[in-house]
């Protein structure tokens, strides 16, 4: 899916205010996703709420301010239960706390 349109998703690419961006990648299963948001300032967003497109459980597989990388190890704990409150057109919803200057990658690991 790396070359198809299916296999990529915008969720929000207009919050230039916040300076943040978060998409779907998604693999030819179509339960098999990652959600990724990018913080592109120097401000932590706490209880930022990102649409996904599914219930469950968000793993946190990528947090680039984490202390490994030489961060402040800000995130999610590991992360997140997503709620049913529907955003940015999808039927699901995360509140992530967004280190600053970072990357979050997330999978849906239960439901």
């Amino acid at each position: 899916m790396d070359f198809e349109p299916a296999g990529f998703h915008w969720i929000d690419c207009s919050d230039w205010e916040a300076g943040v961006l978060s998409f779907l990648r998604r693999a030819r299963d179509p339960e098999d996703f990652l959600v990724v948001v990018c913080n592109f300032t120097p401000v932590p967003r706490r209880g930022y709420r990102v649409g996904v497109p599914e219930g469950g459980y968000y793993r946190e597989l990528l947090n680039t301010d984490a202390a490994v990388y030489g961060g402040s190890n800000m995130g999610n704990a590991g992360g997140l239960w997503a709620e049913p409150a529907p955003w940015q057109g999808l039927p699901w919803s995360i509140s992530a706390t967004l280190p600053p200057l970072s990357a979050l990658v997330l999978k849906r690991v239960f439901g």
